[in-house]
């Protein structure tokens, strides 16, 4: 499941995404747009600038900007930089494999394969859509190019 976290960074993002070319944001401006918590906001922009998603300038004209293009970042990338695996359960990861501590037979447990195949839909869905395409698919009057060309 999503958590706030991660639904309040992927807000962070798409607002980014629609900003003017050239153009950044304060916290405040963006935390205020989405109704985010601003402390808990800053906490996530310094999570994804961190993760080399967005690019930050100190003082007058600064703010938050997307570091490469919109259709350059994955919606799976920010996900897992935020909340981390998207396997339902820790051992259908791929990633933060642990084992489940009452499993007997790993390699024929249900519920690890059935999460696993959940894993690998969601990764599927997740790394091939675009920020661009979920700023299409929110707005759709604005051009998809718009959203290609930012960053």
């Amino acid at each position: 499941m999503l958590t706030n976290k991660g639904k309040y960074g992927l807000k962070a993002m798409l607002f980014l995404a629609q900003l003017e070319p050239g153009t950044s944001a304060m916290g405040q401006e963006i935390a205020t747009a989405n109704n985010i918590p601003k402390k808990f906001l800053d906490a996530i922009l310094l999570e994804l600038r961190n993760a080399g998603l967005l690019r930050s300038k100190k003082g007058p004209g600064g703010g938050y900007a997307l570091s490469r293009s919109a259709a350059e970042i994955n919606i799976g990338h920010i996900i897992r930089t935020l909340d981390g695996p998207l396997a339902p359960i820790s051992c259908a990861s791929k990633s933060a494999y642990v084992p489940c501590q009452d499993c007997e037979d790993l390699e024929t447990c249900a519920v690890r394969r059935t999460m696993s195949r959940v894993r690998d839909a969601m990764s599927d869905i997740l790394d091939r859509m675009t920020l661009a395409e979920m700023v299409a698919a929110a707005c759709p009057s604005a051009s998809p190019a718009d959203a290609l060309t930012e960053g």
